[in-house]
């Protein structure tokens, strides 16, 4: 009942300061006239959002932040390494982020950070992350308990979770596309997490990282007061690349890294859309959808922005409920 009362209390303190942070932080960026430019390759839907607030993953950045402080100040928590490079790894991709929709709202378009050169920040921080881990004594194994499974990867382990960090916070960004689809999907997957570390005893700072998830969920449910459809704030890449980075880092300290292909299915299958729709333009001259990434091939379809959010959140909410189930349990 402990960790029940643990989880309600960091959910609704997140969700409140979350509505605070709302309320302060959208009109600072109207202020500042931190407004969205939308690609023109985009359907005449989208070009209505043209002009939105954007960064507004700000929300739900602090005040999750605040809650671990707080409640490390009353000795609710202890601060540890494993606690520590999660912030890290969150706050350090909030700020790529930042500089790259920082770019965007100044040029006035949608280019930002040039991709590449974003991509290696990005590897950059997961190196730093794998650097951190090796010396905060992270096992180089991969465990897969439902068939038994254990592979001592060695350094191999180390290129896979540069893998996991880079692919997870592109796959969080590229699923950013519709009003509330990503917020709500990244509810899902750090409600499961936050189980899952809960479960986790064996793990240094396992309960401090569940709570970090669990604030987390509150200050995203907070967020989508502003940013459902229709949409007064975007998260930005600021928002999205800080909950990518965070999903990753508590999947791989937790040693529930095979766990996240199913509890981010929805991430995973949005990346691959994108991915097979490269390849087959640049090798084979032909779509293999509508549009990419796959939220965009229902648009093409005729469905209703509101709907596709819908269905992909039953999605994501099976697929982390079964992440949950097999984490835990199997």
């Amino acid at each position: 009942m402990l960790i029940l009362a643990k989880a309600i209390l960091s959910i609704t303190l997140g969700l409140v300061l979350g509505i605070i942070a709302g309320f302060i932080v959208l009109p600072f960026l109207r202020k500042l006239n931190a407004r969205q430019t939308v690609s023109k390759t985009i359907n005449k839907r989208h070009q209505l959002k043209n002009g939105t607030p954007t960064i507004g993953g700000l929300i739900f950045i602090f005040p999750p932040l605040l809650i671990m402080l707080l409640l490390w100040w009353k000795g609710s928590i202890d601060f540890n390494s494993n606690l520590g490079i999660v912030i890290i790894v969150f706050l350090a991709y909030a700020l790529l982020g930042f500089a790259d929709d920082y770019l965007k709202i100044r040029a006035h378009n949608n280019k930002g950070i040039p991709t590449l050169v974003k991509l290696l920040f990005q590897v950059i921080l997961a190196i730093v992350f794998t650097i951190i881990y090796k010396k905060n004594g992270g096992t180089t194994a991969l465990d897969i308990s439902l068939i038994d499974f254990h592979f001592e990867m060695g350094w191999g382990y180390f290129l896979f979770v540069l893998f996991l960090l880079v692919g997870t916070t592109n796959a969080v960004n590229i699923t950013d596309g519709l009003d509330g689809l990503c917020g709500g999907l990244s509810i899902m997957a750090f409600l499961a997490y936050g189980v899952i570390a809960f479960g986790s005893t064996w793990i240094m700072g396992f309960d401090s990282m569940a709570i970090f998830s669990f604030a987390l969920v509150g200050s995203i449910m907070a967020f989508l007061l502003f940013n459902s459809y229709p949409a007064r704030v975007f998260m930005g890449d600021t928002g999205s690349l800080a909950l990518g980075g965070a999903l990753a880092s508590i999947a791989i300290l937790t040693h529930h890294e095979i766990s996240l292909a199913v509890i981010g299915g929805v991430f995973v299958v949005e990346t691959l859309s994108s991915l097979i729709q490269i390849i087959a333009i640049r090798c084979f001259k032909k779509k293999v959808f509508p549009k990419a990434p796959l939220h965009h091939s229902f648009e093409e379809l005729g469905w209703s922005e509101q709907d596709i959010v819908k269905v992909f959140w039953v999605v994501g909410f099976l697929l982390a409920m079964f992440g949950v189930v097999y984490g835990v349990w199997l």
